[in-house]
């Protein structure tokens, strides 16, 4: 269910890492944002929660020297900003200490919303969440924002689910994906459901596959240190891309209702084809960056990263085909592939059509697959790939794209993901966030990849940062005759 909105009273939102590279770079210009779309209640604060010994003078200060960096320009007016600045508060505490967060309850209103957003290690999530419930600061209406990876595997991510839900209800947890505020995934629904003229193809035999790419050209830069425990299945796979292939192969649910949707959503989930280690052998492929120019510039590997052991074998890519075992998708493969240093910042969706079975234009015309492009980033768009007669005599053909550019298709201003997520939240909207079944459903099939892997001793493959990743994730797509969109 959805938690009922409150009116436009107190509202303290509540950042633990209030001075980390997430808040100054995505939350805290979100919030801007919002306050400046007068979309933030009149006694809305936010309380920045950190380490560091700092007065609020010096927060603000920081603030002020880090975040307009990450305001489109054209937004920024001095006045807002020393308004928006005016809700901000700061509170210093060790999270691991109950007694400190007497100075947290002391800083925030005694009603009113309060939402937590742990955006810290998910190692910290349950003693927060206990300290915060012993301090009294937990109610019916207040909420938790849990940013990703929830856990490490499958055991980790029921123990934090199972110790979280000891204080806060399902209702009030929100394990936030940014992906999933993203305006063209949210229009992905609309685009199946809102239009008749693709339901009825959305469907084996009429696509031959689907591929969902979300590729980096950064390197792992300050997160080096968790990262290397991590890798690329558990930052991106299990959440953000799990979490697109099931936008895409969902059923239409009953209604819009956070439950319905995540519903349908989770039925995705445990329709995907388990792996044993010969499909994990086939199927999979690990990769690692090397030395090589990004965007033009000589960058080092991965294994010369700061804070990155020289031996690690943690991957920074990868690719798999995976399977969904029910009528719809039968024998279409859908190609998964996300990657650091690749040579472009590229997040796409792309649904491949079947072939005609019999042309009148001869085996010699050029012909290429229709397909539906659904790019994410850095540009938001819809394109249909058709084939068109060329000018002139004869019946030559060429392709062309038939484009919805979602970013002027409006005049209403679009919303960045997190600034979308984080109005949700207040307004107790749950539905593009996933629940604990949801969460645990994607854990239980890629926990056995992540084990394969382990029992096969499958190293990462190399690949030059700046390319499009290791030759052996082209060669995965040639199998069954397909190919990357960007080597069509």
């Amino acid at each position: 269910m959805n938690t009922p909105p409150l009116d436009n009273g107190a509202q303290d939102i509540v950042i633990f890492g209030g001075a980390g590279d997430l808040s100054f770079r995505k939350l805290l210009p979100a919030l801007y944002m919002a306050h400046l779309h007068d979309k933030l209640a009149e006694g809305t604060r936010i309380v920045g929660v950190g380490r560091q010994p700092w007065s609020r003078e010096a927060y603000l200060s920081f603030v002020d020297s880090h975040s307009p960096a990450f305001i489109d320009k054209e937004a920024w007016n001095a006045d807002d900003w020393q308004s928006f600045l005016a809700r901000l508060t700061y509170v210093s505490l060790d999270v691991t200490r109950s007694d400190d967060y007497a100075k947290l309850k002391a800083a925030c209103s005694a009603n009113g919303l309060r939402v937590f957003y742990l955006a810290t290690a998910p190692n910290l999530f349950t003693q927060i969440c206990a300290h915060l419930s012993s301090a009294g600061l937990v109610d019916a209406q207040a909420r938790v924002v849990l940013e990703k990876p929830l856990g490490t595997d499958l055991a980790s991510a029921r123990a934090i689910n199972e110790e979280v839900a000891r204080y806060f209800d399902e209702q009030q947890i929100y394990r936030i994906d940014h992906y999933l505020g993203k305006e063209t995934v949210q229009n992905l629904m609309v685009l199946r459901f809102g239009n008749a003229i693709f339901e009825p193809m959305w469907r084996a035999p009429f696509i031959k596959s689907v591929q969902i790419t979300v590729a980096e050209t950064v390197g792992v830069g300050s997160r080096a240190g968790f990262y290397d425990g991590a890798g690329a299945m558990r930052d991106m796979v299990q959440n953000h891309l799990l979490q697109l292939l099931c936008i895409v192969a969902m059923e239409q649910p009953i209604s819009l209702h956070a439950d319905d949707v995540r519903d349908e959503k989770l039925k995705v989930l445990r329709s995907l084809r388990k792996m044993d280690l010969a499909d994990i052998k086939r199927d999979t492929v690990r990769g690692q960056y090397t030395a090589g120019a990004s965007e033009g510039v000589a960058v080092s590997g991965y294994q010369e990263e700061n804070n990155v052991p020289p031996d690690s074998t943690t991957e920074t890519f990868v690719a798999l085909r995976a399977h969904i075992n029910n009528a719809r998708w039968a024998n279409v493969p859908f190609f998964l592939r996300t990657g650091k240093r690749m040579q472009k910042r590229q997040s796409e969706i792309i649904i491949e059509f079947a072939d005609q079975p019999f042309s009148i234009f001869g085996t010699t015309a050029h012909h290429e697959p229709n397909r539906l492009i659904i790019s994410l980033q850095p540009e938001e768009s819809i394109q249909l790939g058709l084939m068109v007669k060329e000018p002139g005599s004869g019946m030559s053909l060429h392709p062309v794209k038939l484009g919805l550019d979602l970013q002027h298709s409006s005049n209403k201003r679009r919303a960045e993901a997190y600034e979308r997520l984080l109005m949700d939240v207040i307004k107790g909207r749950l539905t593009h966030f996933m629940r604990r079944d949801e969460l645990e459903a994607a854990w239980m099939w890629v926990e056995p990849i992540l084990d394969g892997w382990r029992a096969l001793d499958d190293k990462p493959r190399a690949y030059s940062a700046g390319s499009w990743g290791p030759a052996a994730s082209s060669a995965l797509m040639a199998r069954d005759n397909l190919c990357w969109f960007e080597e069509a």
